[in-house]
């Protein structure tokens, strides 16, 4: 199955590709968000032109576990795209994913695909 992982920013999105049957996450891409309903269209789009099967967003708990003013921005986004996707759409639990990114940054990479990296990786890693 092929899943995209979204690193969900203000002013960014990161996304990450794999592919379970090849055991490898790629970067792959940013959206920048200009509009609300902009990021909505690229990504129902992405999923169809890739054959996308799930989609796993990063959930932004605070440090000590709770959930703060930006999980209510990430889970109002994946509701949204929970409704206009015909796949199911996960939350996985991202605390750590910008400092792993900031750890592995590279100069062909952004830090917003290198979060979404982390964050598939880390539910692929969960879910063995």
């Amino acid at each position: 199955m092929k899943l995209l992982g979204i690193d969900y920013g203000t002013k960014r999105i990161g996304l990450a590709w794999a592919d379970t049957t090849l055991s490898a996450v790629l970067p792959f891409g940013v959206i920048a968000k200009q509009t609300a309903a902009a990021p909505l269209k690229e990504i129902q789009e992405l999923i169809v032109n890739e054959s996308i099967g799930k989609v796993i967003v990063g959930f932004p708990l605070g440090l000590d576990g709770q959930e703060n003013r930006n999980t209510d921005r990430v889970k109002q986004f994946a509701f949204t795209l929970q409704k206009a996707l015909n796949i199911p759409v996960e939350l996985f639990d991202e605390r750590f994913t910008s400092q792993l990114a900031d750890r592995l940054a590279r100069s062909d990479v952004s830090r917003d695909e290198l979060a979404a990296t982390a964050i598939l990786e880390g539910y692929l890693e969960r879910n063995k």
